[in-house]
């Protein structure tokens, strides 16, 4: 078994990861993005579930609205973009499947960005 409190400080950051899976905590701050037109995972699917905030998630030209309690799975291969529209800081978690960034929340293996 592995535990972990999140905290859901600024930015990105990997919780752990088990076998086939991983599990990160990601905040964006009012009016900020992540990812891009051209950002997506060639070799893993990311599952985001929206703890608090607002805004929206664009994945390969769908817009889908973000608000707390949205779970939104984005296949490997999608590109994506994850905006902030609301005035909180955007507060998600991610799961990896598989894994896709190392402790330092860099790009690894077949899930790394492209």
């Amino acid at each position: 078994m592995r535990s972990k409190l999140l905290r859901f400080g600024k930015g990105f950051r990997v919780a752990f990861a088990v076998r086939k899976a991983q599990a990160a905590e990601m905040v964006i701050a009012p009016g900020d993005s992540e990812g891009g037109p051209d950002n997506r995972h060639r070799g893993a699917d990311q599952w985001l579930y929206v703890v608090s905030g607002a805004g929206v998630a664009i994945v390969d030209g769908r817009r889908v609205v973000l608000k707390t309690g949205r779970l939104l799975v984005i296949e490997r291969g999608e590109r994506h973009e994850i905006r902030n529209t609301g005035r909180a800081p955007l507060r998600t978690l991610n799961f990896y499947y598989p894994p896709a960034f190392d402790a330092d929340g860099d790009p690894v293996g077949p899930g790394r960005k492209t």
